[in-house]
């Protein structure tokens, strides 16, 4: 099954940061980064996200149902795209909607130039970015004694 990409509008940002907070909850419980977790944002901060020019913000739909939602990032001055963040909703996970939806992604904005990060202990999530070709920069933040950030670039 495919997916699409709908372009966000302001009236579903509640939707989308109750669509955040459930699907990164298991991982702000497993490493209870509570500064950074998207799962414990508030809807504002949110919000001022999606109103940045720079910022949009598409649901992943599978079959006409929400199946997540990823963020692009694009100045458009000549830096990186950047995804963040993406995320598929727990009924929705590993049937391929998440490569899908880069995939996406990098045909509207095109398929060279792009980073994102991601949580170094998650290795499903090194997998998924490395099979879609981004390389590791060589940075790595350390956010606390359970979780590190590892950083991605894709040419």
């Amino acid at each position: 099954m495919s997916i699409e990409l709908k372009p966000i509008k302001r009236e579903d940002i509640e939707t989308v940061w109750k669509m955040q907070v459930e699907a990164f909850q298991v991982l702000l419980d497993k490493y209870q980064d509570y500064d950074m977790s998207p799962a414990a944002e508030p809807v504002d901060k949110v919000l001022a996200r999606f109103e940045q020019p720079w910022t949009t913000y598409f649901f992943i739909m599978a079959n006409g149902e929400k199946a997540g939602v990823i963020r692009v990032v694009d100045k458009k001055d000549g830096s990186r795209k950047r995804i963040s963040p993406i995320w598929i909703m727990p009924e929705f996970r590993n049937r391929g909607y998440a490569q899908q939806a880069i995939l996406a992604a990098e045909k509207i904005y095109g398929s060279g130039h792009w980073c994102l990060d991601t949580i170094l202990q998650e290795k499903g999530n090194l997998h998924l970015y490395e099979k879609l070709g981004y390389h590791r920069t060589g940075r790595v933040d350390k956010i606390n004694d359970k979780m590190d950030i590892v950083y991605y670039e894709k040419d």
